[in-house]
């Protein structure tokens, strides 16, 4: 009295459709996997363009302090000192063709304001003397952050600041 095969398959036709509803279950849970690795590079994307930003702010910033420290008198008696305002010279946009006139300090300023402009977006910058001591300060606007905690931030973007001090 052995069994045939014939009789054993009844049990099998009793577990028909799990298998399709485990495969379901792991392409969901492989699904989300994806969404969360989706929305991770693109936190990652932020973060190396903002690192970017500020990497050529600082560049920017250590290229006014060289030209002042090659144009020391003129540093000293004010020439470089500079506030917040459009890009004198640019408009606030990048020039390609910028024009240069004046003493050095002031084709060095026409020159700065122009690169920030042309490297970041609504980029402005300062330059503030106290004896020999310089306060550079460049900002620019980060649209790719959103900062809905901060009221002063402008409706467009974060503005981003990178302030340096140095001796001349």
């Amino acid at each position: 009295m052995t069994q045939s095969r014939f009789q054993q398959r009844p049990s099998l036709r009793k577990s028909r459709g799990v298998t399709l509803i485990e495969v379901l279950v792991a392409v969901l849970v492989l699904s989300i996997g994806l969404i969360g690795l989706a929305a991770l590079q693109a936190n990652a994307l932020q973060a190396n363009h903002s690192s970017y930003m500020r990497s050529q702010a600082t560049n920017l910033a250590y290229d006014i302090a060289d030209r002042m420290r090659t144009n020391r008198q003129a540093a000293l008696s004010g020439d470089y000192d500079t506030a917040f305002t459009d890009n004198e010279g640019t408009g606030g946009a990048c020039n390609p063709n910028l024009s240069l006139t004046g003493d050095l300090a002031d084709q060095d300023l026409a020159q700065w304001k122009n690169a920030i402009a042309c490297t970041l977006p609504a980029g402005q910058a300062s330059v503030f003397r106290n004896g020999d001591t310089f306060t550079i300060t460049v900002r620019w606007q980060e649209d790719r952050i959103d900062d809905d905690d901060d009221d002063d931030a402008p409706a467009d973007g974060y503005t981003e600041v990178f302030t340096t001090r140095t001796e001349i």
